[in-house]
């Protein structure tokens, strides 16, 4: 497998620029400019993690120069707008930590700093949950919690800052609100205002869409794997990983070794095994083993799960490597799309594309998280 994903990566790479990379499959369709984003900004972390892990200066090489496009000197960053309140916009500051802790670089400290303004100034719910997007009030997403909070911590951690409790009680409301028993799954969004067309008497959507569970465990282990020891939490958070991860193993296709688009509903007509949400399943597992909040189960299921993965979706044409299954995009709303409902009907309807970041780069991080342990064992023995 080694051999195969690192010529794949090797490929991705040779074929893309920072105006143009070919893992942003939705933006060049959409036909948009270049611009600050969270698809980019996942692909640069999982570049930056496996480069750590095979010490392979190539990828942090590929990442600073991709990064010089987008961020200016002054911390300003290219296709940034902060006035949309856009959560999404905060993950791609995982690559400015990352990167600012290799070289120190002022450039991204300022631009670090820059989307902690916006956090601070994030709109809330009642509760104090941060909105997913500023055309979505009152809305908690569960993607939302990857795209800022593990950002939010990973900052506090580099920089001393005390957002600990506030970090941990964005973690405590979604489990209190979005958790659901009789599946022991977690529904893709919950409107506190319960106004929005697609939210149900609880303010929640009606379906539980794999990625946004993968997003979801993914957020938790990291979470779990990098909180302070010292700080009260962490037990807590890796419990709700257990309980989140045990919940949506119990639904892994039989035949595929991979999750449903809809998680729940099986093989209903329609439904399909989909990889972003499966490789982020994986990621969580080995993360979590790997940051010492999981077990040797865990880690057994998440290599299972990229095994999985490759024997399905990682498919070979005339020597040219590509990754099937990727679920483009899928949403709630907002009021003026109503396609956009949270039923099945919508999550099967949107279009399924081959390497695309959004699948990608989780499985390229549940396969760095798998190289770590290959390396750990190899020097223990």
């Amino acid at each position: 497998m080694r051999d195969a994903v690192e010529r794949y990566v090797s490929r991705l790479l040779a074929e893309s620029t920072p105006q143009a990379p070919v893992w942003n499959v939705e933006r060049m369709r959409s036909g948009a400019a270049a611009h600050w984003n969270y698809i980019d900004g996942c692909m640069l972390r999982a570049l930056l993690r496996l480069g750590g892990v095979r010490n392979d200066a190539r990828y942090a090489a590929f990442c600073k120069d991709f990064l010089a496009y987008y961020v200016l000197a002054d911390g300003s960053l290219r296709g940034y707008d902060e006035a949309s309140y856009n959560l999404d916009n905060i993950c791609e500051g995982n690559a400015l930590i990352d990167l600012y802790a290799m070289t120190g670089e002022e450039r991204y400290l300022r631009a670090i700093e820059r989307l902690q303004g916006q956090l601070l100034r994030q709109p809330r719910t009642l509760e104090g949950s941060f909105w997913h997007k500023l055309i979505y009030p009152n809305q908690v997403w569960l993607d939302g919690l990857y795209m800022a909070q593990v950002f939010r911590l990973r900052r506090a951690n580099l920089l001393e800052s005390c957002e600990y409790d506030d970090i941990l009680l964005q973690f405590q409301t979604v489990r209190k609100r979005m958790y659901d028993p009789a599946t022991r799954l977690y529904r893709h969004g919950y409107d506190a205002s319960g106004k929005a067309f697609w939210a149900d008497e609880r303010g929640l959507s009606a379906c539980v869409w794999l990625r946004a569970m993968g997003w979801w465990v993914a957020a938790l282990a990291d979470a779990a794997a990098e909180w302070p020891e010292t700080h009260a939490g962490k037990a807590w958070l890796r419990d709700c990983l257990v309980e989140a991860l045990s919940g949506l193993l119990a639904y892994r296709d039989a035949d595929s070794g991979m999750f449903f688009q809809v998680v729940d509903q099986g093989s209903r007509a329609g439904n399909y095994p989909e990889t972003s949400g499966t490789a982020l399943a994986a990621y969580a597992c080995l993360r979590g083993y790997n940051g010492g909040a999981l077990g040797e189960r865990f880690r057994d299921a998440g290599l299972s799960l990229l095994r999985a993965i490759e024997e399905n979706k990682l498919e070979e044409h005339d020597g040219r490597l590509s990754l099937t299954g990727i679920c483009l995009v899928a949403g709630l709303g907002p009021e003026d799309n109503e396609r956009r409902d949270g039923s099945f009907d919508y999550y099967i309807s949107e279009p399924v594309v081959c390497d695309e970041a959004k699948g990608v780069a989780p499985f390229l991080m549940a396969y760095a998280e798998a190289a770590a342990i290959g390396e750990a064992e190899t020097h223990a023995g």
